[in-house]
């Protein structure tokens, strides 16, 4: 049986397949493995495996193996693949030795942020703490923080790019910006035990995606539109249509994120995303277009004159010019390939 997303993994592996060898006969470990983050690196490492024939294996924490497998049926049978129960915050650690740990626990839960901002902070804190403690007991070589963009605070209104070096944070006053108060402080927990351990700290920090796995009935701009558009229209635009926003499709994702993971710089952060910022105005159009037949599009409220326009959009320089990566696929087909993906899960 086809992998319905072997055209996507074949475009991961073949822009990695020199990375690769240092997990040869390797144990790696990984959390938030049924996230949108975790899911891809899952499917791209078993692709990579499977056709480089490392003879590495994987291993998943997750509080309900069952679940995820009900899930992810199709991964049922992976050999390489097997899991550990437990919470992030708390779990015991499995026997061996592992070389490379991704930490991707903990998504970027809108509903979570705001009706429970104690139990977001705790799982990032200390999930973070307790993943980089078992690095330290296995011996892990490299480790792997997927951070966020959130770290910056508001975007400045005359920035339109945000770079790594900027030293912007979220509000402390406002108890909901503790998604973006915890990856700052696990990214502070890298640096910590970098500096106390033999441990390679690599910090991802992640901005908007679109693709296979992306949620499409949460706070994602881009997944509300394709969703509306996929029930027939209209694409409903909440405010004005005017802040701007970037997306980098998922395959491209995974190649940065494995990419950082191999050959970035210990504790130097790495933005994640799309540079081609754009509207949302724009983006809905592009999505109402995209995919077949065009619907029509409704915005919730008329834009005010002389209003600050709202950018969230990475600069991606860094990552260019040390490791090489860009965006390989654009916004319309990554648009395209998430809804034949959608349509193909839902029939």
């Amino acid at each position: 049986m086809t992998h319905p997303l072997s055209e996507d993994l074949d475009h991961i592996l073949n822009h990695t397949k020199n990375l690769w060898e240092e997990v040869r006969n390797q144990n790696i470990f990984m959390t938030g493995g049924t996230g949108f983050f975790g899911i891809w690196l899952l499917e791209s490492f078993l692709w990579a495996n499977h056709h480089l024939d490392l003879n590495a294996k994987i291993t998943i924490l997750t509080r309900d193996p069952g679940k995820f497998l009900n899930r992810f049926p199709h991964l049922k049978e992976k050999k390489s693949l097997s899991f550990l129960q437990g919470d992030v915050r708390n779990f015991n650690f499995p026997e061996g030795h592992y070389s490379h740990i991704i930490h991707a626990a903990t998504e970027a839960s809108e509903k979570l942020n705001n009706e429970t901002p104690l139990l977001m902070l705790d799982t990032i804190i200390e999930g973070t703490r307790r993943t980089l403690d078992f690095a330290v007991k296995c011996h892990a070589k490299k480790f792997l923080l997927t951070s966020s963009g959130a770290v910056y605070g508001k975007q400045p209104v005359d920035m339109t790019h945000i770079p790594e070096s900027y030293q912007g944070a979220p509000d402390l006053s406002d108890p909901l910006s503790a998604y973006a108060q915890g990856k700052r402080m696990a990214e502070f927990l890298c640096s910590v035990y970098a500096s106390m351990h033999l441990i390679e700290c690599k910090i991802a920090r992640g901005f908007a995606f679109v693709g296979p796995y992306l949620p499409l009935d949460t706070h994602f701009a881009i997944g509300n539109f394709i969703r509306d558009a996929l029930g027939g229209g209209p694409i409903h635009i909440k405010g004005d249509g005017t802040p701007y926003r970037s997306y980098l499709y998922a395959a491209d994702m995974a190649i940065w994120l494995w990419t950082i993971l191999f050959k970035g710089e210990n504790c130097q952060p790495y933005n994640v995303g799309s540079d081609d910022g754009k509207p949302l105005i724009e983006i809905a159009k592009i999505t109402a277009l995209t995919i077949e037949p065009p619907v029509p599009i409704t915005v919730a409220k008329e834009i005010v004159p002389c209003s600050p326009i709202h950018h969230y959009i990475p600069s991606t320089v860094r990552a260019r010019n040390h490791l090489g990566l860009k965006e390989i696929i654009d916004l319309p087909e990554a648009i395209r390939l998430t809804t034949v993906w959608n349509r193909a899960i839902s029939n």
